[in-house]
């Protein structure tokens, strides 16, 4: 495997990930920006909208058909956040040249369609293609309420507006359903416009041979465009609160959730992650085992890290009655990690979880993409190999000192409208 990074201008990243081992080629290019409710909406539809039409390919049909015929390659769009940033973009993924039954240019031809879909979009007027904005719009819509329907995601979603309070990482990466719902084509495409001016860009390229032109292409076509981009915080550690706060909200549901959020001032991110693999993120974690096994106190209990944030929150699914008694049992948890009650086997356990996790990476193109993505969003490249051996440098007392540092900010709680008194 070969690893490559260069500047294709400020703030425009270009990664090369060549291993021969591949048949495919991945290409992704990803839009770092600030995360606001004011322009999640319109950003997300403007980077969506281009997978649906460009301006040589006039419609979704067209676009499919040509897609087709160059093998099943594909062509989508992708959103997410990392803490205070909203992440957008597209990614395309194509069979090589080589494997062409009649010698098709398949990848010049893909490199075509994302070069215009990018560059060329479907627009006029300063405003998209109707029927294509539309189709993302609605789609747009329909995760929102998706996401709402999903009550485990949506009791995360409700505990990080609780945890991030007053910061950008409060928002949604849609935005809201009021301001989709206001979207118009008019400012998708002026968001759009935005983001390829502004925007902190990352483009990676992973295939199982060199090919400078995909550089050179994207070289090209930004140095058309008048750039000034506005550089996103990828880290920023939220400040605990003065005392817990507790939030909840009721629904007709049967089974109650909760969210407890955790911060920490510890800049070891191995020893935290250590430390919630431990502590809740795996099927022999002390939460499972004893929150959910011995003591039957909820139906699931889960930790996750929040590492842009400094952050730990930890998530439950539990009945009205017992609400109580599982927060306590987690906080004592934690307690017993505090006090060194680790043992040899719970230690090697997250160990192999973590090794396990990291041997995936390279198994496919685009595992390479987002494993170099987040190493730049960490600031450092380093190999999955090199990154266990961090892992392996963690020591117990670590762990203990980092659960020290975790101290309990916020509860989101959803209680059931049934079992109320």
């Amino acid at each position: 495997m070969k690893y490559n990074r260069t500047e294709l201008a400020e703030n425009i990243g270009f990664t090369s990930v060549i291993d021969k081992k591949f048949k495919t080629a991945c290409l992704t290019v990803r839009f770092i920006t600030k995360l606001s409710e004011d322009t999640a909406a319109a950003n997300l539809t403007g980077t969506d909208v281009i997978t649906y039409s460009n301006g040589s390919l006039k419609t979704f049909s067209e676009l499919n058909e040509k897609l087709s015929s160059l093998y099943g390659a594909s062509l989508s769009s992708f959103s997410g956040k990392r803490g205070d940033v909203q992440i957008l973009g597209i990614s395309s993924a194509w069979l090589m040249n080589r494997y062409a039954i009649d010698g098709e240019d398949i990848e010049g031809e893909m490199l075509s369609v994302v070069r215009d879909s990018i560059f060329k979009p479907n627009a006029i007027d300063g405003k998209f293609d109707e029927e294509s904005f539309r189709i993302t719009k609605n789609e747009l819509l329909d995760r929102i309420e998706a996401e709402i329907n999903n009550k485990r995601g949506y009791v995360i979603s409700q505990a990080t507006k609780t945890a991030f309070r007053g910061e950008p990482a409060e928002c949604s990466v849609y935005g809201t359903k009021e301001t989709a719902e206001a979207v118009t084509s008019e400012q998708a495409y002026s968001a759009y416009m935005n983001l390829l001016k502004t925007a902190v860009i990352e483009i990676h390229y992973v295939a199982p041979e060199e090919n400078p032109s995909v550089a050179e292409m994207f070289r090209e076509n930004f140095a058309k465009i008048e750039r000034s981009p506005e550089k996103a915080l990828l880290k920023n550690p939220s400040t605990l609160k003065n005392e817990v706060v507790t939030e909840s909200e009721e629904f007709d549901v049967r089974q109650c959730k909760m969210v407890l959020s955790f911060k920490t001032d510890c800049e070891n991110m191995y020893a935290v992650k250590m430390l919630n693999t431990i502590w809740g993120e795996t099927p022999v974690s002390k939460l499972f085992m004893n929150v959910r096994e011995k003591l039957s106190l909820c139906y699931y209990c889960a930790g996750r890290v929040i590492q842009s944030k400094g952050t730990v929150m930890v998530d439950v699914g539990v009945e009205r009655k017992n609400i109580e008694k599982a927060k306590n049992e987690i906080l004592h948890q934690l307690d017993e990690i505090r006090n060194g009650n680790i043992t040899d086997e719970e230690f090697d356990s997250a160990l192999k979880s973590i090794d396990n996790s990291l041997t995936a990476v390279g198994d496919t193109p685009s595992s390479y993409s987002s494993w170099y993505f987040d190493c730049f969003c960490d600031g450092e490249v380093l190999t999955p190999q090199e990154k266990f051996e961090r892992y392996k440098n963690i020591t117990k007392e670590d762990i203990i000192k980092t659960a020290d540092s975790l101290n309990l900010d916020s509860i989101y709680i959803m209680y059931d409208k049934e079992e109320k008194a």
